[in-house]
Formats: structure tokens, sequence, C-alpha cells
């Protein structure tokens, strides 16, 4: 029997990239006790004249609040983001991750003046939005698609409606659909 080798493949480099960085990031936000994310990987209303909070209407996906939040993205990122990254491609999905930053960003900043959010939850709930996408044919919508919103989208109003846990539901309601809106265009065809 010939003695196979195993070896460590590079599947996904803006995921892993965009999970590298987020570990970067949150171990920065941990270290600091928290002034490193309020400061550069939070995103709130600020005036529009700093560069700023440009750069918080993209890094807050980026930032965690803890090792709990990290990980708990991450898990997901890491299981969606390489089969995502296969299909669609590296630039597909970097613009996924930056058009859910910035669309939770203006939400948060015309809506919830008072609110800050940071974390990958959005980019999350696109790609597992995305993801029910995988199998879509032209004329098609795939019953998991169906499933999945309906599940997702109940879920997050009621605990819009009733929790209190510090959750930006918003978020991931937009990221939601960033993902639905990549997933129909991309496939539809």
């Amino acid at each position: 029997m010939k003695n196979k080798r195993v070896k460590i493949v590079l599947n996904a480099p803006v995921i892993l990239a965009f999970a590298a960085l987020c570990l970067i990031v949150t171990l920065l936000g941990i270290q600091s006790g928290g002034r490193i994310l309020h400061n550069y990987f939070t995103t709130y209303r600020a005036s529009l004249s700093s560069f700023w909070t440009y750069f918080r209407a993209f890094s807050h996906v980026l930032g965690h609040s803890g090792w709990a939040h990290f990980a708990n993205n991450m898990c997901y990122i890491l299981l969606l983001g390489p089969m995502l990254e296969e299909k669609y491609g590296g630039k597909r999905i970097a613009g996924v991750i930056l058009i859910t930053a910035l669309a939770t960003a203006v939400i948060n900043f015309i809506f919830f003046p008072s609110v800050g959010i940071l974390g990958a939850s959005g980019v999350v709930f696109a790609f597992i939005l995305l993801t029910s996408f995988t199998g879509f044919g032209s004329g098609e919508i795939p019953i998991t698609f169906i499933l999945v919103a309906a599940i997702y989208l109940g879920q997050e109003i009621i605990n819009g409606l009733i929790g209190a846990d510090n959750i930006s539901q918003m978020a991931h309601i937009i990221g939601g659909a960033v993902g639905a809106l990549a997933g129909w265009n991309w496939n539809r065809r």
C-alpha cells in the first residue's frame, strides 16, 4: 500500500483573511478593554466630516464584543464561507461582506442614532440566505430558501419585538436581504 501524504490547502483566501482580521481585531479589543472596538470597529452616528465615520461603516463587521461573540460568528462564516467562495468567487463574496457592512451602517446611522453596532452577524445571515440559493435553477425558487427565510425572518421579528439581548436584529435582516438579493441575482440565469 502506497503511503499518501495529507496536505493542508488554502481553500478560501477571502474567508480566511476575513476571519483572521476578525480574530486580530477581537484580540485587540479584549486587550484594550474595548477602547479600540469603540473608536475604530463600532459603527454609530458621528460627524460626516470625520474619516473614521466612513472607516467604521465598513470596519464594524471585524469587531466583536468578546470571545463568545467572535466564536459564534466565525463558526458560521468558516462553515458556509468556503463553499460560497468556491461557487461564486472571492471577489463576489468580498462584495457581499462590504455591501452588508455598508448597508447595516447606513441603516443604523439613519434610524438608530444612539445605538452602536459591531460584529459579523449581518454577514453570517447574508451567507445563510446566500447558501440556500446554491441549488437554484432558472425560473425556480428553492423550497430551502423559502423555509430558511421564513424561519429566519420570523425569529428576527419575534426577537426584535420581545427580546432584550442587545443583538441587532436590524443587522441580521439587512444581511439576510443582501444575501438573498445576491443569490437571486447570481443564480437566476
